[in-house]
């Protein structure tokens, strides 16, 4: 019962802070209101986690690093956030009422204080309710909550990216079905789901449904290779987790660097940034099924050494891995030709990048990951970097 009072109380403190703030300045007297009557609610409810947040919100808020729309709709989003979850349920519906009703607070503070940016506010949510999903179960995460939420609507908004809302719509309606679809099939789980929709969304806005279509290339590579001679890598150890269900860190190790070129492209309209893009997609690919198909091909040998190594050893290779891994990457490169995003050039140039790029990936298992320096995701981040940046480099060197 005292939860239940302590988050009543915080959302008045939130709507009245959201209604007071435009008008009482300096910001620094608000944000010690709102601190002072946070200490209240740490004193008395059992809301400290969330009270925690409001003062670190509200003392950015005071010293003038934050502005008032990320505050307002970040305190906004936090306690609707928490009402929602106050009943304890973890599951889909669960967080399907979390969107809905924190949409509604956030679109209720954009129209209050006269700030209409949607694809702003939209990138914010998603975020949020990635972060709820990957660290519901620590009850201290609520700090990080309201960082992550407030920085992303704030990084986001100082590109002055003008998106068109139309195309923001048909972003979130494509990614997010994409998304439930994937997390139906099982081959992502929830925080797979909303990563994916999140990148979705980014391709699609700052690039356009293209590029979003190579990165589906991508995944669909991956989940045809994780599922050949599924039950043989399950026998001898080497399968893919959770039935090939993607997680968040499977998600952003290798689609990561590829939004951030997507997003490069589309502040800057550069062609560099699109060799950058397909650079890291066909490194993904290529790399996906040189492991799940490489492995099948018989005894591997360490890249560093060349001596045989067990099958699944991180830096183990297999000519049957090396030669799809090309392919992996090609008919990304394909696909981005078709599309008419790459030219014939390029295509050259991105198909070797995803081939060194996944042996970039061998390299860096056979030597940080083997020593515990780095688990998979980073090995993978690591590797698409890699591949992107050398399909960049040859790019500029060549001077297509």
């Amino acid at each position: 019962m005292d939860r239940q009072h302590g988050l009543l109380l915080a959302a008045v403190l939130a709507l009245f802070t959201i209604l007071v703030a435009p008008i009482l300045h300096p910001p620094w007297l608000m944000g010690l209101v709102v601190a002072l009557y946070s200490l209240i609610l740490f004193r008395f409810f059992d809301t400290k986690y969330l009270t925690y947040a409001f003062v670190v919100l509200s003392i950015l808020y005071g010293l003038g690093l934050l502005p008032l729309f990320y505050f307002s709709c970040t305190l906004a989003i936090l306690v609707m956030g928490e009402i929602v979850f106050g009943t304890g349920a973890d599951d889909l519906n669960t967080y399907f009422y979390y969107i809905i009703a924190t949409a509604w607070a956030a679109v209720l503070v954009m129209v209050y204080l006269n700030r209409i940016v949607p694809l702003t506010v939209i990138l914010g949510l998603i975020v949020a309710v990635l972060l709820k999903v990957i660290l519901l179960k620590y009850e201290d995460s609520l700090v990080i909550e309201a960082l992550g939420i407030a920085m992303t609507m704030y990084l986001i908004d100082e590109l002055n990216y003008k998106a068109d809302l139309q195309m923001v719509v048909i972003a979130v309606i494509v990614a997010f079905t994409f998304g439930y679809f994937a997390f139906r099939f099982k081959t992502a789980d929830l925080s797979g789901l909303f990563s994916c929709a999140l990148i979705g969304i980014i391709l699609i806005v700052f690039a356009d449904a293209r590029w979003f279509l190579i990165m589906l290339t991508f995944f669909i590579i991956g989940s045809v290779s994780t599922r050949y001679k599924y039950e043989f890598k399950k026998k001898i150890g080497v399968e893919q987790g959770r039935s090939g269900a993607r997680g968040y860190r499977n998600v952003f190790a290798n689609g990561i660097v590829a939004a951030a070129a997507a997003v490069l492209y589309g502040v800057f309209v550069r062609p560099e940034f699109i060799v950058l893009y397909v650079g890291c997609v066909a490194t993904a690919a290529a790399d996906t099924i040189a492991s799940e198909i490489g492995v099948t091909g018989g005894i591997p040998y360490m890249i560093t050494t060349f001596k045989k190594v067990p099958i699944g050893t991180n830096g183990g290779v297999t000519a049957t891995g090396e030669l799809v891994a090309l392919f992996g990457g090609f008919v990304v490169c394909i696909v981005s030709l078709l599309f008419n995003v790459i030219t014939p050039g390029m295509l050259v140039l991105c198909t070797i990048a995803g081939f060194v790029g996944t042996n970039i990936d061998s390299i860096i298992g056979a030597t940080l990951e083997n020593r515990g320096y780095l688990g998979n995701a980073g090995t993978n981040l690591l590797a698409t970097i890699g591949g992107g940046a050398f399909g960049l480099a040859m790019f500029w060197w060549i001077k297509f």
